[in-house]
């Protein structure tokens, strides 16, 4: 096996929790869906250091990320949300669903076109859909919708905005 595959297996992995996940939610199993994308968030946290420690990173795998993190950051913390506590607003709901993933495409389209200085601008889209899934967690056993929806629409922005945050 060639060495530059071990960083594309924990993407590869992040990918498939996120996809787990959204599946996870359409069967109502909240729980698990929440815990799935924090955890996938645990392997996105490797992927890219590990391609550079073994001095394999590449264009490819940095966009392969990029998608596994729209997937598991962008898509399914949003369905989780809508099936917890948006479906119950409507229309707006659809909307505010909708901003989580677009903000999180935005940003990281931002990020793999502008030259990596160690900051970050923008929350990334890592730690907003991480937040947001606990966030979730803990809304199945204390709900609070209007808080949920306020913390789901500030990290949507925060991805989006020009807060800069150097990287640890």
């Amino acid at each position: 096996m060639k060495k530059d595959f071990i960083p594309n297996l924990f993407t590869f992995a992040n990918l498939s929790l996120g996809m787990v996940s959204i599946m996870a939610t359409f069967n109502n199993n909240l729980k698990l869906a929440a815990i799935l994308i924090m955890s996938a968030a645990l392997l996105d946290r490797y992927d890219g250091r590990i391609a550079r420690r073994i001095g394999v990173s590449s264009e490819l795998g940095k966009e392969l990320d990029s998608l596994a993190d729209l997937v598991s950051f962008g898509a399914a913390p949003a369905i989780l949300s809508w099936q917890l506590y948006l479906i119950n607003f409507g229309l707006i709901g659809y909307i505010i669903t909708l901003l989580f993933p677009i903000a999180g495409a935005f940003r990281l389209a931002r990020f793999n076109v502008t030259k990596f200085n160690n900051v970050f601008t923008g929350v990334p889209i890592t730690v907003a859909g991480a937040v947001v899934a606990l966030d979730n967690l803990i809304g199945l056993y204390k709900p609070h919708n209007y808080i949920s929806t306020v913390i789901f629409i500030v990290f949507a922005y925060l991805m989006v905005s020009k807060l800069q945050i150097k990287k640890f």
